[in-house]
């Protein structure tokens, strides 16, 4: 694969990875973080260069990554003097990995178009274990143009890359997979709940279930940990709330039902009151087992 000139834009529990995936793989990297210590310690960690500012990272460079944490925080580093989009050059793709609104894709695919450049909406899924492994997720919305030249590159920290549709296509994927995941982790936790109650070996019982039409990678990959009340990892009640909230946003807009949806995010509401904001998602079992 040729060597491309990258930068990529927020360092966090996903980004920081993923932006050592591709200096892995070859590709030129200049990264930007908030906090540039941050920074500093990616580039003693892979080499590349630590830029001060998103534009300066994004200057000269072919292909700009970007994962921050919601629609104003990617506006912040794509839009205005010192945005990405200020130094990218025509020809140049700008790549959005954040799980933001369809909005914010569509406003920055007609922000770039105007200068000459491809943007794509890329969310991705499969957590901070997926982004260290190499094996994400990753759903696009976009150009067809824009995503052949981007796809080898995005595939450094990827098991499937797929282009969805135009702007936006991408973002409303992903409110599909948190959908579906919210209903999944409830369904889980009041099973596991009930067979701990009914004096079941719960462990046998997912070893067994998991072998039939039951079977999610929740359950391969949390059934277990939730039984053992076990939620100082994964993907945080914060960060899913945020994501529920732009999929009920989007449902509004569009007229479509989320019942199961709406109650499920007053379910992780009440995990944050409890103090839980940053356990995993699966800790909705807590509610079921009443504790404080």
């Amino acid at each position: 694969m040729d060597a491309k000139k990258t930068a990529f834009v927020g360092l966090g529990v996903m980004g920081f990875p993923m932006a050592g995936h591709l200096a892995k793989a070859g590709h030129s990297v200049t990264v930007y973080n908030r906090t540039a210590a941050k920074a500093a310690q990616w580039v003693e960690k892979h080499g590349g260069k630590s830029a001060s500012t998103p534009a300066a990272a994004a200057d000269g460079v072919e292909l700009v990554m970007v994962c921050v944490g919601n629609d104003d925080d990617v506006r912040a580093v794509t839009l205005g003097a010192d945005g990405a989009l200020a130094a990218m050059k025509p020809g140049a793709i700008l790549v959005d990995h954040t799980t933001a609104s369809a909005t914010v894709a569509r406003e920055l695919y007609a922000a770039a178009k105007a200068r000459g450049v491809g943007f794509l909406d890329a969310p991705v899924s499969g957590g901070q274990a997926g982004a260290e492994n190499g094996k994400l997720t990753i759903m696009v919305g976009g150009d067809a143009d824009a995503f052949a030249v981007a796809e080898p590159v995005l595939a450094c920290y990827a098991r499937a890359v797929t282009l969805m549709g135009r702007a936006g296509s991408g973002q409303l994927t992903k409110m599909v997979n948190q959908i579906c995941i919210a209903g999944l982790v409830q369904g889980l936790s009041e099973g596991i709940n009930f067979g701990m109650r009914a004096g079941l070996d719960i462990e046998k019982v997912l070893d067994v279930i998991g072998k039939g039409a039951a079977q999610s990678w929740q359950m391969d990959n949390r059934g277990k940990t939730m039984a053992a009340d076990k939620f100082d990892f994964g993907f945080a009640v914060d960060w899913m709330r945020k994501d529920l909230a732009i999929c009920l946003a989007q449902a509004r807009g569009d007229g479509a039902a989320l019942p199961v949806t709406a109650l499920i995010d007053q379910f992780y509401a009440r995990i944050q009151a409890r103090g839980g904001g940053r356990w995993d998602t699966s800790s909705l079992i807590r509610l079921l087992r009443d504790k404080p």
